[in-house]
């Protein structure tokens, strides 16, 4: 009998993740004799979960909210984009050692990729938010080689403190000048969690962005947030936030199982079916 791989998500709650339904999709797929479960890990006993990964009969796992920044603190080692982005959300062992990646930034750049091809020649980018989510979307832009990024955030010490992290070619802006930049982005991402299940209202008037802009929004539930479906009334190319989050999977099940996963329209149709059953 095969030895069955164990993979987890960990978070603080961790019911609503969607991460077992991707995962568990792939091994089926491709006959994998492999598991990968939600544990629902308090704040508290973070640490002490972190530490006996080891010996936990686990290969790794992926870690999600309120965890993601603490979780740097914890392991032996960090990838480039994880001290970049300043959280984790991957875990895995090498020769006994804890390693933390991050794979947001490359998921986000995977799927606009699919989605919106041209994104890499944007010549300025308008990012809404300045928390967790946004670093990971910074990272992607300035990876991109995106040379003009304008940072809006409600706090604009806030925005102040995320751009000076990343260095030369992010500038922070008040929430109040978000119309005034729209006029000359090409590319608009909104990383806050305004849309999120129908709530807030962006302060973002699309009819001010040019004609050929690109506008995200990494919320997924609903798939169509307000923002999005004002700006697909006004013509404009618009990606929602579910591919970012099935292109970010990839890399930690090709690490754990040994396979390359692909983001199907099979898998992607599996992930909104679920999303509407939950809303309904």
């Amino acid at each position: 009998m095969a030895e069955t791989t164990k993979a987890f998500v960990i978070g603080h709650p961790i019911a609503h993740s969607r991460s077992p339904l991707i995962h568990g999709y792939w091994l089926e797929s491709h006959g994998i004799s492999g598991t990968y479960e939600r544990i629902d890990i308090a704040p508290d006993d973070l640490e002490r979960f972190i530490r006996n990964l080891p010996e936990s009969g686990f290969v790794g796992g992926n870690v999600t909210i309120p965890h993601k920044e603490e979780t740097c603190r914890l392991v032996d080692r960090l990838d480039e984009a994880a001290r970049a982005i300043g959280a984790v959300n991957t875990l895995w062992l090498d020769g006994g050692a804890i390693c933390g990646g991050n794979t947001d930034a490359t998921g986000f750049a995977a799927d606009l990729d699919v989605h919106a091809s041209s994104w890499r020649s944007a010549k300025s980018a308008l990012v809404l938010g300045a928390g967790g989510a946004s670093r990971a979307i910074l990272h992607a832009l300035t990876t991109a080689g995106i040379a003009d990024i304008r940072l809006v955030n409600r706090t604009f010490a806030r925005a102040e403190e995320v751009s000076e992290r990343f260095g030369t070619g992010i500038q922070a802006h008040h929430w109040q000048d978000v119309n005034d930049l729209a006029s000359t982005s090409d590319l608009v991402v909104n990383t806050t969690s305004v849309g999120l299940n129908g709530q807030g209202e962006m302060p973002l008037d699309v009819a001010q962005l040019p004609a050929n802009a690109t506008v995200v929004d990494i919320v997924y539930t609903p798939l169509q947030t307000p923002l999005l479906a004002a700006a697909a009334k006004r013509g404009l190319k618009t990606v929602d936030g579910l591919g970012m989050l099935l292109h970010q999977a990839v890399p930690g099940f090709e690490r754990w199982f040994g396979v390359r996963p692909q983001v199907t329209d099979r898998l992607r149709g599996i992930i909104v079916a679920d999303i509407e059953g939950a809303r309904s």
